[in-house]
């Protein structure tokens, strides 16, 4: 079966990653044609547009997107997140980020920890509906915003659709079934947040109903936040609202190592886009220091989504080799060896 894939490096240490994952994907014979484009603060400073359209265009010529990083600068006039447009565009409603303690890594904070975070990724506070200065129509609207009223105040709307919260719920019920998962959490804060969290808890519920295999708890997002320290290995598959799950699985990324151990899938209905949890890191840029090891995750989790599963399966065991092995590290884990020979490695054990 061949595969025709859109490359984007994007910004800062994107393009070490990028480099790594292909010295990966070039030792897998598939048949993958891949379409070079970019987007991020590199084609800002070009074009103005984080997503050009030329890299629309390669988008949508393609099966899925594999991603490096991108640099995000707040106040900035007319700036949009790349990330966040593609997202939107495609409506690409599902992040999925797993979070396991793989053997070798000295970073773990526990050895037995093996989560999932189904994030819904296109509404929440990052929907983009923000109003500054605030119209005065909005201190007419609800009688706790008379206390606002002439206050230099600025609006983020946290827009929640119940179709959104139904999709992601869905989405994360069967995946628990189709992985043999036993467990679900529900994160919210609907004590406080009760209307847009409200709905959100009212959708997991009847979803809920149609999966009576899988055990389920509801927790408030601010317990979750302490017990992913005090008990990690008590969660398995965790469902949640967009900036919960934004928060969560980076601190869940340091239960397993750090960000450059967390991997990271952006899922549609028609399309998919693969890239680590972590940032651009601007001043490791073309060093190649960084570690790679979420950058080749996200290209196992690109694997199986296209249907190579026994590639990715191949390229997960290569990869938690090396770390057990121990014998090829990036300095964050106490190596001395670079980006590149990191990739190296885990080809050769493909």
């Amino acid at each position: 079966m061949s595969h025709r894939i859109c490359r984007l490096p994007g910004d800062g240490i994107g393009h070490d990653v990028m480099k790594a994952a292909m010295i990966v994907m070039d030792k897998i014979p598939l048949d993958i044609q891949w379409v070079d484009a970019d987007a991020g603060w590199c084609m800002w400073e070009k074009f103005g547009n984080t997503v050009p359209e030329v890299t629309w265009k390669a988008l949508e010529s393609t099966e899925c997107c594999l991603f490096g990083a991108i640099t995000s600068k707040p106040g900035i006039k007319g700036f949009q997140s790349a990330i966040l447009q593609i997202r939107q565009k495609f409506d690409l409603y599902i992040n999925l980020r797993p979070f396991k303690s793989y053997p070798g890594v000295p970073l773990n904070y526990r050895d037995n920890i093996d989560m999932v975070l189904f994030r819904e990724n296109s509404e929440d506070l990052y929907s983009g509906v923000e109003f500054y200065p605030t119209p005065v129509e909005f201190f007419n609207m609800h009688p706790k915003m008379e206390r606002f009223r002439g206050k230099d105040v600025a609006i983020s709307c946290r827009v929640i659709t119940r179709e959104g919260c139904r999709h992601i719920c869905e989405a994360a019920f069967k995946y628990a079934v189709e992985k043999g998962r036993k467990r679900m959490t529900c994160v919210h804060k609907a004590n406080v947040i009760r209307l847009s969290d409200g709905i959100f808890l009212e959708e997991f519920r009847r979803v809920a109903e149609k999966y009576p295999q899988i055990e389920t708890t509801e927790e408030n997002v601010d317990a979750v936040a302490m017990w992913f320290i005090k008990k990690p290995e008590f969660y398995d598959v965790i469902v949640t609202t967009n900036m919960f799950g934004d928060i969560l699985s980076d601190e869940a990324a340091q239960l397993v190592g750090s960000l450059g151990f967390a991997a990271s899938a952006n899922i549609g209905d028609n399309y998919a886009l693969f890239e680590p949890s972590h940032g651009s890191a601007p001043k490791y840029a073309g060093q190649f220091k960084v570690n790679p090891t979420a950058m080749l995750f996200s290209a196992r989790m690109m694997l199986e989504w296209l249907g190579e599963k026994e590639w990715a399966e191949r390229l997960e065991t290569a990869i938690a080799k090396v770390l057990l092995e121990g014998k090829v590290r990036t300095y964050d884990v106490g190596g001395t060896n670079t980006t590149l020979e990191v990739a190296e490695e885990v080809a050769r054990n493909l």
